[in-house]
C-alpha cells in the first residue's frame, strides 16, 4: 500500500520546490548579467528603452549598479542556496528526519531578519514570505515526531 503524505508536508515540499526554482532562475540571470554586463549597459542606453518599457528599465538600472564581481558572487551564492532548498524539498518528500531539522534550522535563522525587514517597511511580498516561513516552521516543529526516519 502506498504511503499517504500529509497535506501540510506536501504544501511545504511544493513551496520549497517553487523557491528552489525561483532561486535557480535568479542565479542564472545574475550569472548571465555578469557575463554580459557590457552588452546590458549598451542595451540600457539604447533607443529601445526610451519607449514605455519601464519595468525592464527599472530592473536594468538596479542590475547595472552592481559590479561584475558582485554579480558573480551573488549568482553563485544564489545557486548554492537553490541547491540546498532543492535538497530540503527532496528530503522532506521522503520524510527524512535530517531534512526536517535542516528546514527548521534554516527557516528559524531566517525569521529574525524577516522581522527586521518588516519593521523597516511592510510589503505584500515580505509579509507573504514571512507568513509562509512561520507556517513552515510551526508545522514542522509541531509534527517533528511524526515525520522523519
Amino acid at each position: 500500500m502506498k504511503k499517504q503524505r500529509p497535506p501540510g508536508l506536501i504544501a511545504i515540499v511544493i513551496y520549497k520546490s517553487f523557491v528552489a526554482s525561483l532561486l535557480t532562475v535568479t542565479s542564472i540571470a545574475l550569472l548571465f548579467a555578469m557575463k554580459n554586463h557590457q552588452l546590458l549597459e549598451e542595451f540600457a542606453d539604447s533607443y529601445l528603452l526610451e519607449t514605455k518599457v519601464k519595468l525592464i528599465e527599472f530592473f536594468l538600472d538596479k542590475l547595472l549598479i552592481l559590479k561584475p564581481k558582485t554579480l558573480l558572487f551573488s549568482g553563485i551564492a544564489t545557486g548554492l542556496y537553490a541547491v540546498l532548498t532543492a535538497v530540503e524539498a527532496v528530503g522532506l518528500w521522503y520524510e527524512k528526519g535530517w531534512a526536517t531539522i535542516l528546514v527548521l534550522v534554516l527557516v528559524g535563522i531566517s525569521i529574525p531578519p524577516e522581522i527586521f525587514e518588516l519593521i523597516q517597511g511592510v510589503t505584500l511580498l515580505k509579509l507573504a514570505v514571512f507568513i509562509a516561513n512561520v507556517a513552515v516552521f510551526w508545522y514542522l516543529l509541531h509534527h517533528l515526531p511524526k515525520h522523519g526516519n
